[in-house]
């Protein structure tokens, strides 16, 4: 029976895709979450208020309930991915349910104060869901073993050999953990005999590939799953007739997972290697957290306006990570490197970027009302710490390199008519890439409609959005890359009720 092995690796070693810059991108950006109503509308609620996920935007915004209100949340997620990988193209669709917001607003109202109300809302919302997939599948002249030559030249060659009566998946851990991810991901490539050295001698430092090939076919999967949640703890308060002040606590939660497979063939008929299988899988968890401030003022009868400053979020993450690989000329004990052989890693930290967020609605009494946001975050001051790792110095040296200013627009709308509510958004967010190649602008559209019956009311919404992404397989070796044509579909239902 095989054995579960865990080894902590002590060394601060970037894995093939966390700790760096698809870290910081992956809890720094988020998607319209929240209410029914709240997704209908685009987010534009800054100068709204009066939804419970408007606190995300502005924490002002409980300050515009009129009555203490539970509200409840669930969506389907619709993920659309069309990859394009060489001259092939593949198509994924997958579904998932979630319950992704539920939350309350509990209003004391005073007639002796200039505080004409104080509130505290408590409230759950999913930033983001993580379960997605694409394939992509087709021919590249870069095969894996570019992967493990890349690591490979310079380890010397004594370490990546199994000592006499040492187990493979010993001698796997053994090597992380004394020089690091590099060195252990050559230890693959050698044990899997795709890679062999230039001379025997243990001080060996030169390698070369037992694949030859002109082109060769990979089929490729990523998988990923989880989520990125807020708690947030919200009091705010009514200042005479036209000024509304709040301020929010916020309470984050990660988990996020990431399987990888690949299948790579077509070598030449007198390659060595005639087939290659290389899988990895990631898991995070870890917590953050964040503060907001927030202001909306109501010029008069019609006009508001609002602004709101939401900090930085403070992650503390923790990976650990899994490899399995299988080749023609790999060692026959190779399958004993497999799922149940785990590396974890020391906590890090990542600070996403600020954000400031300007607001202004139009309210048409209770006919409805016209709302417009913008926001305004830096990505380039993003970071990965401690910064005393040289490796997350130089990463976060490529990062304000890198991103650069995100500037989003999100406008809503919302028309009545007796106890039926129309509603209307649409999204705009740039890249956070200062060329915008990478990951590209996303534009999204939604609508909805809300039916109340007295104290109770239900919300329905529909939500795309669309976004192009360049995706590297893998960071390190080879440059191949995927292009995807993302489109996000959410369909939401919510329902709330006053007290």
């Amino acid at each position: 029976m095989k054995r579960l092995l865990t080894f902590i690796v002590v060394l601060s070693c970037a894995f093939v895709s966390a700790q760096n810059i698809n870290d910081v991108l992956r809890y720094s950006l988020e998607e319209t979450q929240g209410t029914a109503r709240f997704q209908a509308l685009g987010g534009a609620f800054g100068a709204v208020g009066g939804d419970l996920s408007a606190l995300n935007v502005n924490p002002a915004g409980s300050a515009i309930f009129n009555f203490s209100e539970f509200t409840l949340t669930g969506s389907n997620y619709n993920r659309d991915n069309e990859a394009l990988f060489g001259n092939s193209q593949r198509n994924t669709n997958i579904n998932s349910v979630k319950l992704n917001q539920v939350g309350g607003v509990f209003v004391f109202k005073s007639n002796e104060s200039p505080w004409k109300k104080l509130t505290l809302a408590f409230n759950y919302d999913q930033v983001r869901n993580f379960d997605n997939e694409f394939v992509a599948s087709g021919t590249t002249t870069q095969g894996i073993d570019n992967y493990f030559l890349n690591f490979a030249q310079g380890v010397e060659l004594g370490p990546l050999r199994v000592q006499q009566g040492e187990f493979i998946e010993d001698a796997y851990l053994d090597i992380g953990s004394s020089l690091g991810f590099g060195a252990q991901q050559a230890f693959l490539g050698f044990q899997a005999g795709l890679i062999e050295p230039t001379a025997d001698e243990d001080t060996n430092t030169s390698y070369v590939s037992n694949a030859e090939y002109s082109a060769v076919n990979q089929d490729y999967l990523q998988s990923t799953s989880g989520f990125n949640s807020k708690f947030t703890a919200n009091f705010a308060g009514q200042y005479q007739d036209n000024l509304f002040i709040g301020a929010a606590l916020n309470f984050h939660s990660v988990l996020f997972e990431q399987l990888t497979l690949l299948d790579e063939n077509g070598y030449d008929p007198t390659s060595p290697v005639q087939f290659t299988t290389f899988d990895n899988f990631l898991r995070t968890e870890g917590y953050g957290f964040s503060f907001s401030v927030g202001a909306i003022a109501k010029l008069n009868d019609n006009i508001r306006i609002g602004g709101s400053y939401q900090s930085p979020t403070w992650y503390r993450l923790t990976d650990d990570t899994s490899q399995r690989i299988n080749s023609t000329l790999a060692e026959p004990d190779i399958n004993f490197i497999d799922f149940n052989i785990v590396n974890l890693f020391e906590e890090y930290n990542i600070k996403t970027p600020g954000k400031i967020t300007g607001s202004a609605a139009v309210v048409f009494g209770k006919d409805g009302f016209l709302s417009f946001d913008y926001g305004y975050q830096d990505f380039s001051q993003a970071e990965l710490t401690p910064n005393a790792d040289p490796n997350f110095a130089a990463e976060n040296d490529f990062i304000a390199n890198t991103l650069g200013i995100v500037n989003s627009y999100r406008i809503g709308g919302e028309f009545r008519i007796d106890n039926v509510s129309l509603r209307g958004g649409y999204r705009f967010e740039e890249s956070p890439y200062e060329n915008g190649e990478i990951i590209g602008d996303l534009t999204g559209y939604s609508g909805g409609i809300g039916v109340s019956f007295g104290p109770s009311r239900l919300d329905l919404a529909f939500v795309r959005t669309e976004r192009d992404v360049n995706e590297l397989l893998f960071a390190s070796g080879l440059d191949s890359s995927v292009d995807i044509n993302q489109i996000n579909t959410n369909i939401t239902l919510g329902y709330s009720f006053k007290f």
